[in-house]
């Protein structure tokens, strides 16, 4: 892995998309380890340019009693240990100015989450501890919008922005991809575009405060992403959704991203022949 984020994401000698990839939450050093592994053979086989992703805690959450986390400190030691273990870079989320420090002593990226996507303190001080910033767009936003948020970072000393495309509101419980989106951002921010392929999928604020999930169209969102023009790739994925503790109604099934991997990859090849 090369210290330099974006020659990295740009590496694949196919010119295959990058992954960010992994649990929604770290719940433990085994299943982290055992994600990362499984995911960098894949990706590696495949020449995909590979991520670890996990957050180390979660803010944003339904219920009072729904999970947030191991500790900090100790899900964020998890996230170094992938790093240093399988050589790969890592992202994680952050949810205030004063987190951003802290966690970049830790991870390669720091992802904003797409509610606090607006947020300037946020991302100035994302911007300023020099690492790479994804920000994820507000439901709420026009794709347009994306570029006032991309600014704040490079007029804070930072270059090193990507955008990602997650979905947006479709009345109280869903959500639909606009794929105009996607090269309106690459355009309107002048960075990579992500495409988020599993919380696109969410049905958000369920009656019971869990959301739901679409993960049967997983495969439909991340083809249709990758033909709009979209550069990488972000999923969440776990060895068995069905007792994830963040999120498991719109994961893959980690058994399943070998087959996924692969059919994206052969698109990407078709798509970079026909030069779209």
């Amino acid at each position: 892995m090369t210290d330099n984020i974006i020659e990295y994401i740009n590496s694949s000698a196919i010119g295959n998309f990058f992954l960010l990839a992994g649990p929604c939450v770290i719940e433990g050093e085994e299943m982290a380890l055992d994600i990362a592994e499984k995911l960098l053979k894949i990706t590696s086989d495949l020449d995909i340019p590979y991520i670890f992703k996990g957050s180390y805690r979660k803010a944003n959450r339904s219920r009072l009693d729904s999970f947030t986390g191991i500790g900090d400190e100790k899900a964020l030691k998890i996230l170094r240990k992938v790093k240093e273990t399988f050589h790969i870079p890592v992202v994680t989320d952050i949810h205030s100015a004063e987190e951003a420090p802290m966690a970049a002593e830790y991870v390669d990226i720091l992802q904003i989450p797409a509610f606090l996507c607006r947020q300037t303190e946020l991302l100035v001080a994302a911007a300023k501890t020099g690492k790479m910033v994804n920000i994820k767009k507000g439901q709420f936003l026009a794709p347009s919008s994306m570029r006032f948020a991309c600014e704040k970072v490079r007029e804070s000393g930072n270059n090193k922005i990507a955008v990602t495309e997650r979905g947006s509101f479709f009345g109280y419980g869903d959500l639909v991809v606009d794929m105009r989106g996607i090269p309106v951002m690459k355009k309107e921010c002048e960075c990579p575009v992500i495409m988020d392929i599993t919380h696109s999928l969410q049905q958000p604020n369920g009656a019971d405060g869990v959301s739901g999930g679409l993960p049967q169209l997983i495969s439909t969102i991340a083809k249709s992403g990758l033909a709009a023009g979209a550069d990488g790739i972000f999923m969440e994925t776990h060895q068995n959704p069905a007792i994830a503790k963040s999120d498991g109604a719109n994961m893959l099934p980690l058994d399943q991203a070998a087959g996924l991997l692969k059919n994206l990859t052969t698109l990407r090849i078709a798509l970079n022949d026909m030069n779209i």
